[in-house]
């Protein structure tokens, strides 16, 4: 389904987030925020994760916004290691929920799963959340994933089988310590990125939505 794009700048907390903001369909139930990976590693809101991701959750009519990272693309400040990045999740959760009055799904891939789920998880206007790649065991980096034990909304997890960032027996833990519902996706000789499985990963997405919110896609209705 294709919708209008625009390209705007969210205000955030140490200056303006570059931004691109899928307009949606009418009667939409819910809206979208997507945030990318690691901008030291070359993540930005163009991943193609992030963009599958968001291909999945506006064949719904949900209105979807990416943005980049404070010192990303054009976005104004500089990086912070993930916790000035959290007011910057904050920041945009704030402007989509003002743009569309809509309760918000959370998909982040990597650094932008384990960054904003912190934020996603004790926000009310979240309604559920979707970490791709859900990073566990990155070299120089610790992420730690208790505080997923105050999730008490839909969360899916989606990960590669043969992603070097999330060991199966590391991510079960992540994913142990959600209170649920919840569902871990395993996409098979996927890698980190999902290379040559985007697809799977996009349909698993669509499937969780489907059958956790009772919407069909645009097109089936």
């Amino acid at each position: 389904m294709a919708t209008a794009i625009r390209s705007l700048m969210v205000p955030g907390p140490v200056g303006r987030l570059e931004a691109l903001l899928n307009v949606g369909a009418p009667g939409a139930r819910f809206a979208a925020l997507i945030c990318h990976p690691h901008p030291l590693h070359g993540g930005t809101m163009h991943n193609k994760v992030v963009y599958h991701a968001m291909k999945a959750l506006t064949g719904f009519g949900f209105p979807a916004l990416r943005f980049n990272f404070r010192g990303a693309g054009l976005s104004e400040g500089v990086h912070d290691q993930g916790h000035g990045e959290q007011e910057d999740v904050r920041a945009a959760l704030g402007f989509l929920y003002d743009e569309t009055q809509l309760p918000i799904l959370f998909a982040g891939f990597s650094f932008g799963a384990a960054t904003g789920l912190r934020v996603a998880v004790r926000d009310e206007r979240v309604k559920g959340c979707i970490s791709l790649g859900t990073p566990v065991n990155v070299e120089g980096r610790h992420y730690t994933y208790a505080f997923l034990k105050e999730c008490t909304k839909p969360l899916l997890m989606i990960s590669g089988g043969n992603d070097i960032y999330s060991p199966r027996a590391e991510l079960q833990q992540a994913f142990s310590y959600a209170a649920g519902p919840k569902r871990l996706r395993i996409v098979e000789g996927a890698d980190h990125f999902f290379l040559g499985k985007l697809g799977e990963m996009q349909k698993a997405i669509e499937d969780w939505v489907r059958e956790t919110f009772r919407i069909a896609p645009v097109e089936e209705m």
